[in-house]
This record gives structure tokens, sequence and C-alpha cells, in this order.
């Protein structure tokens, strides 16, 4: 008997999810040594097949370049491993002396992973070797225009992970698509946590699953360019993010801000290095293309290189230009460049000082709430004014792509950046393998509370002659001289 296909994918996440489970118990019995051992393993083989995973991303959903996938997918293997390969993920992770607590990490069980078309590859290696570095097993549910790639790239980590002793079922990943079968993982009674990357509806799925999720908005990231900035560096490095992977990192500039002081000095720069400014009317064309419904991405659009955008919206530029650039006038549909572009265009704004600025990031904001900004400063001051903008990550002299995503930055190297409450995530950092695990405390008792303190038996005294059934006060016999001692020491706690 053949059953349709969305029973067919329906068996196939709940045979995977107990498969999974299977393994995660037996991942919680592993040592340091051991998943080490596994984490290289899965590293070597990332970097082994960087090029030709790269290949297989371009090829399947037609988004961005090959050389610059090929470094995505060195920064989800060697580069993260450099960052977590010292972490403390079980057993004693913290000590406190004084307060006599021990912290003990614990992993969380079986994690599913939602994949999305932009770093298909990448991503799945990422969350697969975060999540055997905290002794957790994964299983992925990719997106549909990328499910060979990312299938690939799953049972390549797979099978690294078996070579070097995980169990069976450690990382695996949906053969048979549906919205069902999402759904399925999501629901399954063996999946503990979702880490969610994707459009906003799969990540509000991911919440709405009622369970744990770690869940990514859309980011809609604003680079100001402030009056004491090195123009020249400012751009440099806002292009080499901007056209990283034709922008397809949701940590990329989305809209350039500068002042009136400066707008000659920073309009001249980006010429310079490629970016044509685009007339009103080549502007809206451009707008037409690139959203539909409103302010959704086109997806033809994403990731594709000026030429290409230009063609398709009546003109043509050179093969030199990098960045088309239009100028905008406010926020909202009625500018549609202010949304976000994951795509090598960008909006350009001039304000009169900071404070516009800073008004206008705001504005800005609302449409990738929480997630990223970036600010080209001299001043220090003046940064950290910007703490207040409504942004997880405030990158001061860096590109939005290598800043947000930690390869530039002090950040931890993630492909999940966390947008915090304001943007409806449920961390705010850059989600590494400390947020997989959980913590378990020993704390050890430090107070006598069989004995009563001199403030204690005077507040007792207090307490005890009250009638709180009545709502009166009677017969309080407590001193004044007894009063101010138990006010004095209670003020002593606080200074």
């Amino acid at each position: 008997m053949e059953f349709d296909k969305d029973l067919r994918s329906i068996q196939e996440a709940r045979d995977l999810a107990n498969m999974g489970s299977k393994a995660a118990k037996a991942l919680e019995e592993f040592t340091e040594e051991q998943i080490d051992k596994i984490i290289r393993n899965m590293v070597r083989v990332g970097e082994e097949h960087a090029l030709e995973l790269a290949q297989m991303a371009v090829e399947e959903t037609g988004f961005g370049i090959v050389e610059d996938k090929v470094f995505k997918n060195h920064m989800a293997t060697g580069m993260l491993y450099e960052s977590i390969k010292d972490m403390k993920t079980q057993g004693i992770i913290g000590e406190d002396k004084i307060n006599k607590t021990v912290e003990v990490a614990v992993p969380v069980g079986l994690i599913m992973g939602i994949i999305p078309s932009t770093n298909p590859t990448s991503t799945a290696m990422f969350k697969s070797i975060i999540a055997l570095k905290s002794r957790n097993a994964i299983v992925f549910s990719p997106h549909p225009s990328a499910k060979g790639c990312t299938l690939r790239a799953a049972e390549l980590m797979e099978q690294a992970a078996m070579e070097a002793g995980a169990p069976k079922g450690s990382i695996s990943c949906l053969k048979t698509l549906s919205m069902e079968a999402t759904d399925e993982l999501m629901h399954h009674k063996e999946v503990k946590l979702i880490i969610a990357t994707g459009g906003p509806g799969m990540v509000k799925a991911a919440y709405s699953a009622g369970k744990p999720a770690i869940g990514v908005g859309a980011g809609n990231s604003p680079a100001y360019i402030e009056r004491t900035a090195d123009v020249k560096k400012a751009v440099e490095r806002i292009m080499a993010s901007k056209t990283f992977d034709n922008g397809t990192v949701c940590a990329s500039e989305q809209s350039i801000i500068c002042e009136r002081i400066n707008e000659a000095e920073v309009i001249g720069e980006f010429k310079r290095q490629g970016g044509y400014f685009m007339s009103e009317e080549e502007t809206d064309a451009v707008c037409k293309l690139l959203f539909k419904n409103g302010h959704t991405m086109n997806a033809k659009f994403v990731a594709k290189k000026p030429q290409v955008i230009a063609r398709a919206a009546g003109f043509e530029v050179s093969d030199d230009v990098r960045v088309l650039i239009g100028r905008q006038k406010g926020v909202g549909d009625n500018d549609p460049l202010s949304h976000e572009k994951l795509t090598t265009v960008l909006a350009f704004y001039t304000v009169e000082d900071w404070k516009e600025a800073c008004e206008l990031s705001i504005e800005l904001l609302q449409n990738g709430i929480g997630h990223t900004m970036s600010l080209h400063t001299e001043d220090p001051e003046l940064a950290l004014k910007f703490t207040a903008k409504p942004a997880s990550r405030i990158l001061v002299n860096t590109g939005g792509t290598q800043g947000g995503t930690g390869v530039s930055t002090g950040l931890a190297p993630s492909f999940t950046l966390g947008c915090g409450t304001i943007g409806g995530s449920s961390v705010s950092e850059n989600v590494s393998p400390m947020h997989l695990i959980n913590k378990k405390v020993l704390a050890y008792g430090i107070k006598d509370v069989t004995k009563l303190t001199e403030e204690d038996e005077i507040y007792q005294k207090y307490h005890g002659n009250r009638d709180f059934n009545e709502g009166k006060s009677e017969n309080i016999s407590i001193t004044p001289d007894e009063l101010k001692t138990m006010i004095e020491a209670v003020i002593a706690q606080l200074r």
C-alpha cells in the first residue's frame, strides 16, 4: 500500500525523532575527550567538503557566490572549533566558593534545527557541531529550495560523527519534506528544544510549538557614518560586508546614514568603491522588483549581482558596480528600500546630526528590531550612546556581516544571532553551545536559620504581636530603641 507524501513525511519525522532521542540519551554519558574527538572529525570533514557544499548551495538555490560560501563553511567549522574547543559544556562549569554554589552542565536532549535557504550548508554544519559539543542530538528540517545541499551537509556531519564514535541518530535530516513533517517534529515529545533560523513565519511557528525555542528574526541593519568617521575605511567595511555572498547575511547593512557635513565625501567614496546611486525612477523600478505584497522580499532577486537587478529593472550599470544605492525620504511602505534587502541594494539617508541619526536608526530598526546596527565613528562617548538603540549588536568600525557573525569582532562565531525579547527572541547573544545546555546548581547552606540574630528577634517580636487576620495592630510591645536597631540593620545591609 502506497501512502501519501504527507503521511510518509510524518512517519519519517517520528522515526528520526525517536532515533535521535535514543542517541541523545547515549551522548549524555560521553566524556569531554570523546566529544572533542567527534567534533574534531566533523570539523575536518566540513573543511574538506567546503567547496563541494558551496557549489551545491549556489547551484540549487541560485543565491550567492561560491567563494564566499566556502568561507562561510570554513567559519562554521574551523573558525567555530577554535572558538569552542576549550569551552566547558559538561560537568562543573562554574563555582562560587563564597556563596558555596556549584554549576553543573547537562545536555537538553534532542534538538530540532530549522535551516534557511540563504546559508543552508554552513548553518547545518554550525548547528551540528554546537549540538554535539553540548552532548545533544539534532534533527534538521531544511528549506525546500535547499533540500539537497542541506541534506548533504547533514549526512557528512553524521558520517563524520559516527566515524569518531557518536551513536547513530546523533545527526539526521528530513528527506521527505512537507509542512506536516516539520510541524510533527516541532511538536514531537522527544524534541526538547528548537533552533529556528529562517523566515518570520517559521520562527513564529517554532515559538508557538509549546516548548523551548531559540529563534532569530529578520535583520534590517542601518549603518551610520558619523562626522568623525574615517569615511574611506567606513565605506570599505560596508562594501565588503554588503557584497559578501551578495548580501545574504542577515547582519549585513541595509541602509546608510550620513550627516549633511560629510555627505559629499561619503557619496564620492561610495562611487569610487563601486556604489551606483540610482535616479528616483531607477529606484522606483528596483523597488517594484524587490518587493511583493508590501515589503516581502522577492526570492527571485535575493543575493543577485547589481547588474542582474538593474537589467531586470530596465537600466544598465557597468561591470565594476558592486552595489545599487537609492535615496529614501522616510521609513515604511512609501520608502520600500527602508525594509530588509538580502541582496546588493542599499537605502541612503542624510541627516543633520547624531541625534537625528539616532531617531532614524530607531525607525529603521522597527523592521528588524533587536538584531544589529553599525556605527562608524572616532568618538567612543557617542558610540556608548547608541547602546540605547533597539539592537542586540551595536557594531563599531566594522562591517555588519563580518562583525555580527564574529569574524571581525570578539563576538562568538555564529550563524544564529539572537534578537532579544524586544525582537521576539529568547536570547540576545550569538548562539553558542552554552545555549544548548541546562545548568543544575548545587547550593550549600551558608546561613544558620535555627538561631535568630538580635535583629531577627526584634522583627519576630514586632510581627508576633500583630493581628493580621483582623487587619489591626495591637499590643505592640517593641520599644523605640528596638525599632531603631532593626531599621539600622536593614539600612546597613543595603549600603
